[in-house]
């Protein structure tokens, strides 16, 4: 037996359909090619791919994280951390897949397979294999035990009642509140010696993924869940509705809410950013005009205005130029002011010099503060 789906009430039905407004409008934005395109759903990527990796301790600035995702040793981040980005920016690839996969069906092995893509590295863990004995999950200051997983002897069986349902179960429902429930019931049963957690957040992507929903770089909340008073949030909601031990039950609208609340807020933010985008890139088109440089030159100013720094690998790849063509451009961008270059060789960056940080601050002076939408309904 598996944690319920809950009946959802009207105020959650209303908060839906406000999101459902959302992903139609992204949904026709998107139909649109535009030249930030690209760089937009990469950065997207990589914050999600940031937000679930800190939940579990594992920390890296959204450049690194993208310098591992095209196949460079990152600046900052440790080999190990940069280990484990790489596991989940592969699993995340295959969900990108899977989700535009003309057949498909979930099974434990796809399961096991994703869980192998994220922590082989560990062979220790026995990674893509179901534990083969008991599980306690641990307060990180405290020592105290959690919740204790489910008997070993049980996952198995769990587990095909879990793809049962993914594939047959509860067709009636909104997808986000399948997704969030795939979420919740993988992660209590908490089958593999490690990487439950991020699983269980890639799985609630992947759902939404197969339900078109939207690409999962767009409809993720792991981007939202990494942030720390969430993660805090999202810890203590796991464990209000989940209990100490796996105790399956039907009183699950708590957690279904907090999911709903995390795809609304990251929703308006993934809005924001897309209007945003579009906006930078033309302003800065017109900068770069003004001073006589070339137009592929915005795509280096826009990925040092959006991250906080810029490698010219990085460019060099987006406009598709050859090394000395792209050493160019930057050295010219950073004459003018536009951008500040640190480091040396291989270590070599660029960040906003002194008139990009100034379009920087003026932007930052409008940002529109995120609305929660239970609050504006008093729950």
């Amino acid at each position: 037996m598996l944690y319920g789906t809950p009946s959802l009430e009207p105020v959650d039905k209303a908060v839906l359909s406000e999101i459902e407004d959302m992903r139609q409008d992204l949904k026709y934005r998107l139909a649109e090619t535009h030249r930030w395109d690209g760089q937009l759903r990469r950065q997207l990527q990589a914050r999600a791919i940031q937000g679930s990796n800190a939940i579990e301790g594992y920390k890296a600035s959204v450049e690194d994280i993208e310098s591992i995702m095209a196949g460079e040793d990152p600046l900052d981040a440790s080999a190990a951390v940069a280990k484990e980005i790489a596991g989940y920016q592969q699993a995340l690839t295959y969900i990108g897949l899977l989700s535009r996969a003309s057949v498909f069906r979930y099974d434990v092995g796809v399961l096991n397979a994703l869980n192998f893509m994220m922590i082989g590295h560990h062979r220790h863990k026995t990674p893509g294999v179901v534990r083969p004995g008991s599980i306690w999950i641990r307060d990180s200051s405290t020592g105290e035990v959690v919740y204790e997983g489910p008997e070993a002897e049980r996952v198995p069986a769990l587990l095909d009642e879990l793809v049962a349902w993914l594939n047959e179960g509860d067709q009636d429902m909104p997808s986000y509140v399948r997704a969030a429930m795939a979420h919740f019931n993988l992660v209590k049963i908490h089958p593999w010696r490690d990487g439950n957690g991020r699983m269980s957040r890639a799985l609630q992507t992947l759902v939404l993924g197969r339900d078109q929903i939207m690409t999962p770089e767009f409809s993720s909340i792991e981007e939202w869940l990494g942030q720390q008073r969430t993660t805090i949030e999202y810890y203590d909601v796991l464990g209000a509705v989940g209990h100490r031990r796996w105790s399956p039950h039907g009183d699950t609208l708590d957690w279904v809410r907090f999911c709903l609340r995390a795809h609304h807020m990251q929703a308006q933010r993934v809005c924001q950013r897309l209007a945003e985008a579009g906006e930078i890139w033309m302003l800065l088109e017109e900068q770069v005009d003004a001073d006589g440089l070339n137009t592929r030159c915005v795509s280096a100013l826009y990925e040092a205005f959006v991250s906080r720094r810029l490698r010219r690998s990085r460019y060099q790849a987006d406009e598709e130029l050859s090394q000395g063509q792209a050493a160019r451009d930057l050295r010219d961008l950073a004459v003018k002011g536009w951008l500040q270059p640190y480091g040396e060789t291989k270590g070599r960056y660029y960040q906003a010099g002194p008139r990009l940080a100034k379009l920087k601050a003026d932007f930052a002076d409008r940002i529109t503060p995120l609305r929660d939408p239970y609050r504006e309904a008093g729950c």
